[in-house]
């Protein structure tokens, strides 16, 4: 009778907090029929208590590193995926705090004020799943609470060593972005929790179809860049001009975004949300010598600015190839459209000129942002595009879109080719399907492009749009904007 309740307490503790595997059913039986046979008194069932406590502890580190479980007498293999808090969580309405809870190490909150994180990741198929977490304590314990569609469970983290712990059973009720919701419901301060991972576990169909940033964690936060690669009329010569439009919709000026218009082979032009007081017309082209360091160019391959407008500020830039940078200032609007326009011209040497005009309409006319000279360079506008990017890892979770409109281009036999046509393209983390949440399309006249912010219905890599002509050519005298820049 002892034994059978001992039975009873243990199991309900192993089977309920780790679902252990058939060896230790086995182990269960083999240990009660010694007990009876042998007539062993309390003393040997206490070591055998002991004993079981040290199973449970074994089996309970491991739960999550995969196990079988039988249905209608066949073996079913049950899977996990390991999601890193590092690349694929949030906090909750305030994400410029995010930096300060999630790093490359998970999730660290000491924080009084943080109270909840937001997880996302892509399920392609429904069903039952299990949630599990990675998480320690300094001291103590903390009481979180995990939430999914609506289900919520409490789990009690009490190690101070990194430990899988099981939360409990949830389900995937419809395809797409599931969002986790982690709430400290104990926070007093006086602890910091750590949680590196999310873990998922579930049947093999589920487990194939679980998508989220694994790796590259600052490209994934950013989120996937989207672009427009726009069609060249097979009637036009060398291409000298190019013409563009943007319209930021209204609540899209998202902080962290770069609407860039008139892209070209060697650089790119655009405006941005640079913080809540700074917004910025953006221009540079990027030197034949590659290297993210603008040092180590070599003095014969630099970028050389032939003339800035007012108010510009010019320079070097790096990171992301090197070269000459020049921006302005701006606190451009939403729902505006604001006009860009580029010439590329070979000049002597084997250079050629760059040069950038913007036209805001709170000014009314057009204005200078900067001329650039790119050596070992002869060629007249190569790969006309747009893209939409976020460059702020803290604002990944937040979506934005934008409008181009009313593309054109003006070829050496002085005649305007408009550009109705676009090949949809996008960055590696969406190609290696880290983050689904980007989209591209026509709207009647316009382009758009929309990326981050977790939605579903992802437009396919390479798709083809075709937007209605407006037809009418830009009325600008171009001989009159080309004296801006001598």
């Amino acid at each position: 009778m002892i034994l059978r309740k001992l039975k009873s307490i243990l199991a309900f503790i192993v089977l309920t907090r780790f679902s252990v595997s058939d060896q230790v059913n086995d182990m269960w039986s083999y240990i009660e029929n010694k007990t009876k046979a042998n007539n062993l008194d309390l003393k040997y069932l206490l070591r055998l208590f002991l004993l079981l406590l040290l199973i449970n502890s074994s089996y309970g580190c491991r739960y999550f590193q995969g196990k079988q479980s039988v249905n209608n007498g066949k073996k079913e293999q049950e899977f996990f995926s390991y999601i890193p808090l590092s690349g694929n969580s949030w906090v909750e309405g305030d994400y410029s705090a995010t930096n300060q809870v999630v790093s490359n190490d998970g999730v660290i909150n000491c924080n009084d004020s943080i109270k909840k994180i937001k997880i996302y990741f892509m399920a392609k198929n429904t069903g039952a799943i299990k949630i599990g977490l990675t998480a320690s304590v300094s001291k103590d314990k903390s009481l979180l609470k995990l939430s999914l569609n609506k289900e919520s469970k409490v789990v009690e983290i009490n190690s101070t060593n990194l430990k899988d712990t099981l939360v409990g059973g949830f389900k995937i009720e419809s395809p797409g972005y599931q969002v986790v919701e982690l709430e400290y419901i104990n926070k007093k301060g006086t602890e910091c929790s750590t949680i590196t991972n999310l873990i998922i576990g579930s049947d093999e169909l589920i487990n194939n179809g679980l998508y989220y940033v694994k790796d590259d964690i600052y490209w994934g936060r950013r989120g996937p860049s989207v672009h427009l690669n726009y069609e060249v009329p097979k009637v036009s010569s060398d291409v000298t001009w190019f013409y563009n439009e943007v319209i930021v919709p209204k609540s899209n000026d998202i902080l962290g975004s770069y609407y860039m218009a008139n892209g070209f082979g060697e650089g790119y032009f655009g405006m941005q949300v640079n913080s809540e007081t700074e917004r910025r017309f953006l221009f540079s082209v990027w030197s034949p010598f590659k290297t993210n360091n603008p040092k180590k160019i070599p003095e014969d391959q630099r970028i050389t600015l032939l003339k800035k407008g007012k108010d510009v500020i010019t320079g070097k830039f790096g990171n992301e190839g090197s070269g000459g940078q020049s921006y302005r200032k701006y606190m451009w609007k939403t729902d505006t459209t604001y006009k860009f326009l580029l010439k590329i011209k070979p000049s002597t040497n084997n250079t050629t000129n760059y040069t950038a005009y913007i036209f805001a309409p709170e000014i009314g006319r057009w204005e200078l942002i900067a001329s650039f000279k790119r050596p070992k360079t002869s060629t007249y506008l190569k790969r006309p595009h747009s893209f939409l990017e976020n460059f702020k890892p803290d604002m990944g979770a937040i979506s934005r879109k934008v409008f181009f409109t009313n593309q054109w281009v003006y070829d050496t036999n002085g005649v305007w080719h408009e550009l109705v046509k676009a090949r949809f393209t996008a960055d590696a983390t969406a190609r290696k399907q880290a983050r689904l949440d980007y989209k591209g399309g026509v709207e009647r006249h316009n382009f758009y492009l929309k990326n981050c912010g977790f939605f579903n219905n992802s437009t396919d890599i390479g798709d083809y749009f075709n937007r209605l002509p407006i037809g009418t050519a830009p009325d600008i005298d171009l001989n009159l904007i080309d004296k801006l820049s001598k």
